[in-house]
């Protein structure tokens, strides 16, 4: 049974920072191609924030949180980790992670790419 676990939301004023973390279970490395975490605001979508190519560690993050938020992961812990930093209320959102197992000719970015879910970690940002 393959399972996404995050944890690290909470609620923070604006300025601070947060770490959240995601561990996945039930997958192997080799049957990893993408993680990523994306965030669902109240009333809008649900947005890519960044990822990884699990095989090359390639990273990319979206334009809008590039220059506040970073990507780490633990490989052998099957856990990626997402800093926030600079938190502004609009960042304010459930931070979700998930998981593809097959490659994709483009970088998977939207969530109907994504085979896996987490339960999601609220993030509250306060001015």
């Amino acid at each position: 049974q393959v399972q996404l676990v995050e944890s690290g939301g909470g609620l923070v004023q604006a300025g601070d920072s947060l770490r959240l973390s995601c561990t996945l279970s039930g997958l192997t490395f080799s049957s990893t191609y993408a993680r990523a975490w994306f965030r669902q605001a109240p009333g809008k979508q649900r947005e890519f924030v960044g990822g990884f190519l699990w095989n090359s560690g390639a990273t990319k993050l979206a334009e809008s949180v590039a220059d506040r938020f970073t990507l780490s992961r633990d490989k052998p812990k099957n856990t990626i980790y997402l800093q926030l930093g600079s938190l502004k209320p609009e960042d304010t959102a459930v931070y979700y992670c998930a998981a593809r197992r097959s490659s994709s000719t483009s970088y998977p970015k939207s969530a109907e790419m994504f085979d896996y879910w987490g339960q999601g970690t609220q993030v509250t940002v306060s001015s």
